[in-house]
């Protein structure tokens, strides 16, 4: 983890340099030498996950996979560096085994993302830190249970060809903290900060990055 935080913190320090001399310099005929970077998204994750519960419980696998949204909002330079915030929205089916969870949920995360790509058309290489978000399973057998606190990072690479984008991500969260909303017929809402649940997932995305 402390590898990726220093990546994303060097990529930063890079793209603040090469904002810091653009006025020096000349864009290529074609394209804009700063601006604002826009990239709404459409994304699908295949994801794993496993959960610490506290006893007489097991720790459990499951899994996540479903359709969501995504946005990233910031600038560029020359059209081939970028950052800003990266905000996912996704409705994934999450299953759990030992509490025979099946149930649709709703995930929310957001943090900074650095990347850089070929202007115009060509690759893409990124890397975000997830600073938090949620996911929050409807109720299944008589449990509710939502799981919060996120940190994680996620690394990604695309395909551009102008104004669309096919990409591939890998996504590593950790939920730090469960709040118990419903067991059996009792609701409520109690917080458990040993439950913890680690999400391993693959996202497909298209998206449709702009400089402005």
């Amino acid at each position: 983890m402390k590898k990726i935080i220093y990546t994303v913190a060097l990529l930063s320090i890079l793209t603040t340099g090469n904002f810091a001399t653009a006025k020096t310099e000349e864009a290529p005929q074609g394209v804009s030498k700063m601006g604002l970077f826009v990239e709404p998204s459409v994304t699908y994750e295949i994801g794993k996950t496993s959960t610490n519960y506290p006893a007489p419980f097991s720790d459990a696998s499951g899994t996540s996979e479903g359709l969501g949204i995504g946005a990233r909002l910031g600038f560029h330079a020359f059209e081939s560096l970028f950052f800003g915030i990266d905000a996912r929205y996704s409705m994934p089916q999450f299953k759990d085994s030992v509490l025979g969870y099946n149930a649709k949920a709703v995930s929310t995360a957001w943090g900074p993302v650095v990347g850089m790509q070929m202007p115009v058309f060509g690759l893409r290489i990124w890397g975000s830190y997830v600073a938090n978000g949620d996911l929050n399973p409807d109720s299944s057998g008589n449990i509710d249970i939502k799981f919060k606190q996120a940190t994680g990072y996620r690394l990604g690479t695309g395909l551009r060809l102008e104004t669309v984008s096919v990409n591939l991500e890998y996504q590593q969260i950790k939920y730090n903290q469960a709040e118990l909303e419903q067991l059996g017929p009792f609701s409520g809402s109690t917080t458990f900060n040993n439950i913890s649940l680690d999400n391993k997932a693959w996202i497909v995305s298209l998206s449709f990055p702009l400089e402005l």
